[in-house]
């Protein structure tokens, strides 16, 4: 099943895509969403952020080809993104001023169902709802100076996510890619996780209760480069879709 989140006619609703079109759905997906039985042609809507999360959480160093000469953590490297990062399908990427290194990260994202505290290995399938894409978009001079990575990995549109959220995906073994101006920068399968998705669960759910609509990013593969105003960032995961985010034009500083 694949859910969006969309804006059409002034209204904010749930949605099912069947082919190019979406089934309405009233109420949360993450509650007890039924169909309006009004259907609206995909290409009609503004697709949103697929959830709004109040937790954002975040792996780093999560694939050896990120990793590199780094020596591996014996559990998983955590930070938190805030809520105001997250970003829409199509919406501009604004660099904040100063900032002149910034990255893409292409993510599997993975999207909490249910209240999770402290689960288990083996019951983690249970509290996931499904799976999206996102952008852990990365300022890299502020992340390496900055006690805290607050502003280098979160700055307001920092963090799109989407299209979709999609159920059903063995999320353990799916192919993440990301495309500067249409060529190939990022291709790696969920397979060579250091830590999969079970152990990040885990882990996080231990000192942290997440609720539905909570998602977590699950770290990103290979080297990445900066990007530059104008430029065009794609991010597909396997499955899901491509979230696709333009860089926005430079701004004056304001005098």
């Amino acid at each position: 099943m694949k859910y969006v989140r969309f804006s059409a006619a002034g209204n904010t609703s749930y949605g099912i895509v069947d082919g190019d079109s979406i089934q309405e759905l009233r109420g949360n997906i993450f509650e007890k969403a039924v169909p309006t039985g009004k259907t609206l042609p995909l290409a009609g809507v503004q697709l949103l952020a697929p959830c709004e999360p109040a937790n954002v959480v975040a792996v780093g160093q999560n694939y050896k080809s990120h990793l590199g000469d780094r020596p591996q953590r014996p559990y998983p490297g955590l930070f938190w993104k805030p809520k105001s990062c997250i970003t829409d399908p199509g919406v501009e990427i604004v660099f904040p001023e100063g900032a002149s290194n910034v990255h893409y990260e292409a993510e599997l994202v993975l999207v909490i169902g249910k209240t999770a505290r402290n689960v288990a290995r083996e019951d983690v399938p249970q509290y996931i709802f499904g799976i999206t894409a996102g952008n852990d978009v990365s300022e890299r001079d502020w992340q390496k100076n900055d006690l805290q990575w607050f502003r280098a990995k979160g700055s307001d549109t920092f963090g799109p996510v989407g299209p979709a959220i999609v159920t059903g995906l063995d999320y353990n073994n799916l192919l993440v890619e990301s495309r500067l101006n249409g060529e190939v920068r990022q291709s790696q399968r969920t397979t060579d996780l250091l830590f999969d998705i079970a152990t990040i669960v885990n882990y996080v759910t231990q000192f942290v209760t997440l609720q539905p609509g909570d998602i977590i990013f699950t770290g990103t593969p290979g080297q990445t480069k900066a990007m530059a105003p104008g430029d065009i960032i794609e991010v597909e995961v396997e499955g899901v879709g491509v979230l696709r985010n333009r860089i926005a034009e430079a701004r004056a500083a304001a005098r």
